[in-house]
């Protein structure tokens, strides 16, 4: 299905851009059946991705109760993933289709850029998150809503990124074909020592350095939830543990998403020759993708605020903009409601037929 002879007529013909292929000649490709399949999958991420990530910049626009200070790194995670549907997956999905990169290497360092970009955005915001809610939950302070530090956090996440995916942009390392042809990522398979120095440090900076700080940081929150628990069972802290338990969440799936795409790059690049199959760089990089869609999707199933507006935006016909509140009734206060009406109406029926027997 994803490799074989049949696959050969597939290899993607980049006459004008030889020098994009770091495969060597003759390595085999997907598979028709393998095009068509990893065509589907791609269509999926892009259209899902898209509009569940539209879906929270939509709730955010309309309720202004979202817009909480932890929330703005939520939402700044939805732009980065909403941003690569848009520019990076579209193209790998239009590529696969046709079996072979369609633009060149001028695309290519683009499509690489955006994705590494928007990608290490994300993790840097999971990264504060984490730390917002260690300082949150540990240091008990009474200060009012402050939006200066969220955005400044949201601000340094993309000038992080940039500093750490311009330079292959500049000279050192560079952005190339990956996997079966259709995409395209860091040139992990060129053996330099700039190349493997750039990868060490971006390995370092990018991945390594902030899943340690996340585990440090959740390691003591859920030590000193289990603690507080025991004393302090107030609904503020329960809420704030609510709230960790959505970040721990979506920290672990960012994880599950991106360690695989890790492991086999770091393969790729330290590991001999032609040691990845197309199958084994294709799996991990559409796992790596799917996060696009699964991040959404956490923040409006476990987030409650999130979900009752989203409940009141897409199944209830009353709502305000400005703070999100519902002016629908209760079943209760609709039972009342009723119960009142028929109470009154009786009444007048009574009055009625009083005034026409005494007519009469």
């Amino acid at each position: 299905m994803f490799s074989g002879q049949a696959g050969l007529n597939y290899s993607f013909n980049l006459s004008d851009d030889r020098e994009l292929l770091d495969a060597p000649a003759g390595r085999a490709k997907l598979s028709p059946t393998g095009f068509v399949v990893l065509s589907v999958v791609l269509g999926f991420i892009m259209t899902f991705g898209f509009l569940n990530n539209f879906v929270v910049l939509l709730l955010f626009c309309k309720f202004k109760k979202l817009r909480t200070p932890v929330n703005m790194l939520l939402l700044n995670i939805s732009v980065s993933d909403m941003l690569v549907c848009l520019f990076g997956t579209t193209l790998s999905f239009a590529s696969s289709i046709r079996g072979r990169w369609l633009l060149g290497r001028i695309g290519c360092s683009w499509y690489g850029f955006i994705n590494s970009c928007f990608g290490i955005v994300s993790l840097i915001s999971l990264v504060i998150l984490s730390y917002d809610r260690y300082s949150t939950l540990t240091v008990y302070n009474k200060q009012g809503i402050n939006y200066r530090k969220p955005l400044l956090a949201v601000g340094g996440t993309w000038l992080y990124s940039l500093f750490w995916t311009v330079p292959p942009l500049l000279g050192w390392s560079s952005y190339g074909i990956e996997g079966a042809g259709t995409s395209c990522s860091v040139s992990w398979t060129v053996q330099t020592a700039q190349s493997h120095a750039y990868i060490i440090c971006l390995f370092t900076f990018c991945l390594g350095i902030p899943i340690l700080v996340m585990i440090y940081c959740y390691s003591r929150l859920l030590w000193a939830v289990k603690q507080v628990g025991r004393i302090r069972k107030t609904a503020a802290r329960k809420r704030e543990y609510h709230i960790l338990f959505m970040v721990v969440t979506t920290a672990a799936c960012y994880l599950v998403c991106w360690m695989p795409y890790g492991v086999v790059a770091m393969m790729a690049t330290f590991g001999p020759p032609n040691i990845i199959s197309p199958v084994a760089s294709v799996v991990p990089s559409l796992l790596a993708k799917s996060s696009t869609v699964i991040n959404p999707l956490i923040y409006i199933l476990m987030n409650k605020q999130f979900y009752k507006c989203f409940l009141i935006l897409f199944h209830c016909g009353h709502w305000s903009a400005d703070n999100g509140n519902t002016s629908m009734p209760s079943k209760t206060t609709a039972i009342q409601l009723n119960r009142r009406v028929y109470s009154n109406t009786v009444a007048c029926a009574d009055q009625l037929s009083t005034d026409k027997d005494a007519n009469m």
